[in-house]
C-alpha cells in the first residue's frame, strides 16, 4: 500500500452500477486513501424520508457541508476517493463544485474519473445482489431514463480520466487509473 505524501481527490463519477464503489474500493486501498462513496453522504436522508420530501434536500444539504468543512481539515497528506453519479445539469455541476472547493481548500490535486459501460451491461450489473440493500438503484427503466434523457458531467475538472468499464474487470480498471496518474 502506497501513500501519498501530497493528498489527492479522486472523484469517481458514472452512472448506477458501472462499478464506480468496487473500483472506488481497490483504488482507495492501492492508494492508501479515505473512500467516501456517495451513499455515506445519501443514506442518512434516505433512512429519514423519502427523495420528494423537502427535508430529504435539507439534510443532505446539511451533512455536506459538515462533511465537506470536517474533511477540508483532515491531515494534508490524507487522500480521498470519491463516487458519484452526476449528470450535466446545473444542480450536479453545482454538487461537483464541492470536490473542486475542497481539493483547492487542501492544496490538493483533483482528478477526475468518468466511468461508463455499455446500456446492456449496465443494466446487467444494476441488478447484482447486494445493490438493495446498500440502497442503491436497482430498477433497470429508472437507469435507462436517466441515460435517455441525461449525459455524464465531464470536463470540471483539469485533469479528467474517462473509463469504458464494460470489458475491463475492477482490477484492470484499478490498473489503468493507477497508471493514468502516475502511480
Amino acid at each position: 500500500m502506497t501513500q501519498n505524501p501530497v493528498g489527492r481527490i479522486i472523484h469517481i463519477n458514472g452512472w448506477p452500477g458501472t462499478g464506480k464503489l468496487t473500483v472506488g474500493r481497490l483504488l482507495a486501498k492501492r492508494l492508501g486513501a479515505r473512500l467516501i462513496d456517495n451513499h455515506t453522504l445519501l443514506n442518512p436522508a434516505e433512512a429519514l424520508f423519502s427523495r420528494s420530501d423537502p427535508l430529504h434536500a435539507s439534510l443532505r444539504g446539511q451533512i455536506r457541508h459538515a462533511f465537506f468543512d470536517h474533511a477540508a481539515r483532515a491531515d494534508p497528506a490524507e487522500s480521498f476517493v470519491f463516487t458519484d453519479a452526476l449528470s450535466d445539469d446545473a444542480d450536479d455541476a453545482a454538487t461537483f463544485s464541492w470536490y473542486s472547493d475542497l481539493a483547492a481548500a487542501r492544496g490538493a490535486d483533483l482528478v477526475a474519473i468518468l466511468f461508463d459501460c455499455a446500456p446492456e451491461e449496465n443494466a446487467r450489473r444494476l441488478v447484482a445482489p447486494g445493490r438493495a440493500e446498500a440502497l442503491k438503484l436497482t430498477d433497470t427503466a429508472t437507469l435507462q431514463r436517466l441515460r435517455a434523457n441525461y449525459k455524464l458531467l465531464r470536463g470540471l475538472a483539469e485533469r479528467t480520466v474517462e473509463i469504458d468499464t464494460t470489458g475491463f474487470s475492477p482490477e484492470q480498471t484499478t490498473a489503468r487509473i493507477l497508471a493514468d496518474i502516475g502511480v
